[in-house]
């Protein structure tokens, strides 16, 4: 899950810098003193949680969750535990009570982590939505034929020769495809397993594309793919 983190105190960021980083389910992108500068950062890259706490100089987490457009996911930190009602009101996922410790923080993470994976499986219009030239595209899974990396971007091959680039990791876009759909073969690849045309020695063919099989993703393609 890609993430950020809103506080005005600096150790309290990294109180959550420290547990993101123990955690494999999250990508904590960037933390924010400003508010301000959040919103700006939310605009032009989605993200699947928030942290945010809820009593900042000027600000009020509660209402900066409400005024979003689209909201991700969110997991209140404050220090004030009358805020807890209201927090669940705004259909936080939790509310961590400062201080936490690193299981009750997990505990949380896990708990959004099962909404996500919910929320892909349950998605009826099987489609995903990037930041592209500063807008949202919305893409159907079923037109994606090649996800390529390239520096810090990613481009998304679809039908037609149609092509959206779109600034993110493959591993915050592995984790958001179904992993009985797709399969990442290469630091710079995934594929839909529907379009394989033919595997040759550690190269895979599809369409008119020949995509290399990278020797640490090797053991598991050949493993599913022999299934």
């Amino acid at each position: 899950m890609i993430a950020i983190a809103i506080d005005d105190e600096p150790p309290a960021l990294k109180i959550i810098e420290k547990f993101c980083a123990g955690s494999k389910l999250l990508d904590l992108k960037k933390t924010f003193m400003n508010p301000e500068e959040a919103l700006l950062y939310l605009k032009k890259f989605p993200v699947d949680l928030l942290f945010i706490d809820i009593q900042m100089p000027g600000y009020n987490g509660m209402e900066i969750v409400k005024g979003l457009d689209t909201a991700p996911m969110v997991i209140f930190t404050t220090a004030f535990s009358e805020y807890a009602l209201e927090g669940f009101n705004v259909n936080a996922v939790d509310y961590l009570l400062k201080p936490y410790t690193p299981e009750r923080f997990m505990l949380a993470v896990h708990k959004a982590h099962e909404l996500f994976r919910n929320s892909r499986s349950s998605e009826s219009s099987q489609s995903l939505t990037v930041r592209s030239n500063y807008s949202l595209a919305k893409i159907q899974l079923d037109d994606i034929q090649l996800i390529e990396s390239i520096d810090d971007y990613l481009t998304i091959y679809l039908p037609g020769e149609k092509k959206i680039v779109t600034k993110m990791t493959l591993k915050a876009m592995q984790d958001k495809l179904p992993e009985n759909e797709f399969i990442r073969v290469h630091r710079s690849y995934i594929l839909p397993w529907r379009l394989i045309d033919q595997v040759r020695n550690k190269s895979i063919l599809i369409g008119n594309k020949k995509v290399p099989i990278g020797g640490s993703y090797e053991n598991e393609f050949f493993e599913r793919y022999s299934k």
